[in-house]
């Protein structure tokens, strides 16, 4: 881009190079694509010249480069709105979890052309809630950088998943050595205030004494009903999937995921599966409302999405949560 200082009447169709302010207020900002209007309020406040750039060849503009690559960063339940400064922000249009390609998002943020900011992967993200923002460099971007980054983002698809989370039945069973009701008077306050930042309740409860066949028959109970995720809110602490709730996980058609989470509070989670349903023990996470594992996953479960024993091994970076 070639900048210059020229006369105002002649700015039209030009990038201003700096904002321009009189008598202390902001007429016009950086970044600005100067029209006719323009020219004439600033020849009013007596102005005769303007620092201003125009694109050259094998340029594309700032707000042109970055709706095209924010068109292709991320899919799902989201809009993408332009904003000042050669910004392009991306919003949910529905309450979803927000999924992350971080290799590619590391990827993208290697060049020179672009930069992207975007929540944490597996978090909560309310409607119409900002989930990522893209900012090129001031003015223009090379044509040839933004066909790359473009090819890139279509061969590898979307930095960020925005998944809705839509109708969340979620199931909840607790279990203790002597009475489960038990288990429920200690937890089910807690559990209720932790589900409302997810904007949610338990559509299915049930509590049971912590003994295999007795968990069992509860979980192929609860199952029956298909839930988005259930959650077992045990007040024993499980040595391993050979305890009793892994065993009972088990013997009612669990295949069992991940034992033991990167992080504090949670690192005993264990994790299974029953088709596409995801079970969850978190021992000692349902007796305070602080920030746990269980915080980090049910985003994710209750969209649906099947979190993988990799993903869990993931969460060590950040997963110190006190």
């Amino acid at each position: 881009m070639k900048a210059q200082t020229i006369d105002v009447k002649e700015s039209t169709g030009r990038i201003l190079c700096c904002t321009i302010f009189r008598t202390g207020k902001k007429l016009l900002s950086k970044g600005h694509l100067m029209r006719e209007e323009d020219a004439r309020m600033l020849e009013t406040a007596g102005m005769d010249e303007v620092w201003v750039t125009e694109l050259e060849e094998g340029e594309v503009g700032e707000d042109d480069a970055v709706m095209q690559v924010g068109n292709e960063i991320g899919c799902g339940a989201l809009e993408i709105r332009l904003a000042a400064g050669g910004r392009a922000n991306l919003f949910t249009t529905e309450p979803c979890c927000v999924l992350v390609d971080d290799e590619l998002l590391k990827q993208i943020n290697c060049t020179a052309s672009v930069s992207i900011a975007t929540s944490l992967n597996f978090s909560y993200a309310r409607s119409g809630q900002r989930v990522a923002t893209v900012k090129s460099t001031p003015f223009a971007v090379a044509t040839g950088e933004l066909e790359a980054l473009i090819s890139i983002l279509k061969e590898r698809g979307p930095i960020l998943q925005a998944r809705p989370i839509r109708t969340p039945d979620l199931a909840v069973l607790y279990t203790d050595p002597a009475n489960g009701e038990r288990a429920k008077q200690l937890f089910e306050h807690i559990i209720r205030q932790r589900l409302d930042r997810f904007g949610t309740s338990p559509s299915f409860v049930c509590s049971c004494m912590e003994e295999e066949g007795a968990v069992a028959d509860a979980l192929r109970h609860l199952l029956r009903a298909r839930p988005s995720a259930l959650l077992i809110a045990s007040t024993t602490a499980p040595a391993g999937p050979e305890d009793v709730v892994g065993r009972a996980m088990g013997q009612a058609g669990c295949r069992i995921e991940r034992f033991m989470a990167p992080v504090e509070p949670g690192n005993l989670l264990l994790l299974g599966y029953n088709d596409d349903v995801p079970i969850m023990s978190a021992p000692g996470c349902f007796r305070s409302a602080k920030p746990n594992v269980v915080d980090l996953l049910l985003p994710a479960m209750l969209a649906r999405y099947h979190v993988s024993g990799w993903e869990v091994a993931c969460l060590g970076h950040g997963g110190l949560l006190v």
